[in-house]
């Protein structure tokens, strides 16, 4: 058995990529920059938002128009982060019955911190114990500093930690805490991307995430 199971946020427990290509073309466009199809920015998402302006803008940006952009990103996203977000088939039932059955679920996400916790606690309530964001406190990752720090916060005499997620962020997370990794593919990225770091697991749904966590 595995306890405790570190998941990501984006793209494994909710899909949220419609609110964020929707956040980011409405900064683009205000600033008269190209704007993306929202399947381009699966690949765009994954290593915090920083990170995101960066990709979003065409070559040769300026300071300026990056701090523009971030900060038109931002008004927009905080107040429609719920637009179209919704939890991935089975993951309410899912982080449900580990609570029930006393596996610790946590959330390990490059994502900032406030909004991380402003939509977990609103879609889960209270069924993850504690969630780490872009705070400041940990690097992002793949730095395996937070994803270390709940192995050892949480760890379960007679099981391992496991880490859950839909990028090769996650997978590389996963080998520099070596900790064993599950890929979901119902996320953001391809089943090529994640089985080329070799996780443990690969999971089509989220039943079969359940029967690795319980008896892997």
């Amino acid at each position: 058995m595995y306890n405790p199971v570190i998941f990501d946020l984006d793209g494994t427990l909710l899909n949220t990529i419609g609110d964020l290509a929707d956040a980011c073309n409405y900064a683009l466009e205000k600033h008269g920059f190209p704007t993306y199809p929202e399947e381009r920015y699966k690949t765009f998402v994954g290593n915090g938002i920083p990170k995101l302006i960066e990709r979003i803008l065409p070559e040769g940006y300026t300071p300026e128009e990056y701090n523009a952009v971030y900060a038109d990103f931002s008004e927009y996203y905080a107040a429609h982060k719920t637009d179209r977000t919704v939890p991935y088939a089975g993951i309410p039932e899912l982080l449900a019955e580990l609570k029930s059955l006393g596996i610790t679920a946590v959330c390990n996400t490059n994502k900032a911190h406030g909004y991380s916790v402003e939509l977990l606690s609103g879609f889960f309530g209270d069924e993850l114990a504690e969630v780490s964001g872009d705070s400041g406190k940990f690097p992002r990752k793949p730095a395996p500093d937070a994803a270390l720090y709940f192995a050892e916060k949480y760890k379960c005499e007679g099981a391992r930690p496991l880490y859950v997620g839909d990028s090769s962020v996650d997978m590389q997370t996963a080998q520099n805490a070596g900790i064993d990794a599950c890929g979901v593919l119902w996320g953001f990225r391809t089943r090529e991307e994640l089985a080329s770091y070799s996780p443990k697991f690969l999971a089509e749904n989220a039943t079969q995430l359940r029967e690795y966590i319980i008896n892997g």
